[in-house]
């Protein structure tokens, strides 16, 4: 991993910071890529600087094919071209079928799986001429198993896997691999948000008994970016505690 340039899609969030985190310690150079101003990115960027980590930190919009555009010329040239992606960025607007609005539903396909495209669009000519390149996905166990109240992040993250393994056949002769994990539920913000009673039903669900560690999430990537894991593309990692065996 040393001095490997990677670029974390949604990286400020926990399971994004846990990853940066992990590709420093190494010796990689993180870059977080996420929607929120420069000027909080500076503060988030200060505090995770005290615990030792020094990430880069680019501003981009991944709805946006043209905003990704110009946010992979800012990456290349301010860092170098990226050696790793991690798409990590994703949005969840819940509600039954019967009650989701049009806003609801394109809001999160935008987020989700429109990104695939818009981001990795801007990256895979460099890795084809370089002949390397780690590309990770996040999807989820929704997508694996359905989850009421989420046909549009379930659809979203399912088209996660149809991306990856096209993807994954096209760029093989490169040097290149692409896979997606799928985590289950998360000790994150999201999660510790909803009401406690809630938490301990979906707790009780979970074989292991817990809620999964973004730390967890992170060495997973890690495994399928290092040098040593080149002959696995086209896969997907389960990461969910038994809650779903298939």
């Amino acid at each position: 991993m040393k001095d490997r340039i990677v670029l974390v899609t949604g990286g400020i969030g926990d399971i994004g910071t846990a990853i940066c985190h992990e590709f420093i310690k190494n010796d990689a150079k993180a870059i977080a890529a996420d929607h929120i101003d420069q000027e909080k990115a500076a503060v988030w960027q200060a505090s995770q600087k005290q615990q030792g980590f020094d990430i880069g930190y680019v501003q981009v919009d991944v709805t946006d094919f043209q905003n990704c555009k110009k946010m992979a010329e800012t990456v290349e040239k301010q860092w170098g071209p990226v050696d790793i992606l991690v798409n990590a960025a994703g949005t969840i607007n819940d509600a039954s079928f019967r009650k989701m609005t049009p806003k609801q539903w394109t809001q999160v396909v935008h987020t989700d799986l429109d990104s695939m495209f818009n981001v990795t669009k801007q990256f895979i000519e460099s890795m084809i001429q370089r002949h390397y390149g780690r590309i990770i996905n996040i999807s989820s166990v929704s997508a694996q198993k359905g989850q009421f109240g989420q046909t549009n992040y379930a659809s979203a993250k399912s088209g996660i896997y149809g991306f990856t393994k096209s993807l994954a056949l096209e760029t093989a002769k490169y040097g290149i691999t692409v896979n997606s994990i799928s985590p289950g539920f998360v000790e994150s913000k999201m999660v510790m948000s909803i009401p406690e009673e809630v938490r301990e039903k979906i707790i009780a669900s979970i074989p292991v008994g817990r809620l999964a560690k973004p730390e967890e999430i992170a060495w997973a990537i890690l495994f399928l970016a290092s040098e040593n894991s080149a002959f696995i593309t086209g896969s997907n990692l389960a990461i969910n505690g038994g809650i779903h065996l298939y």
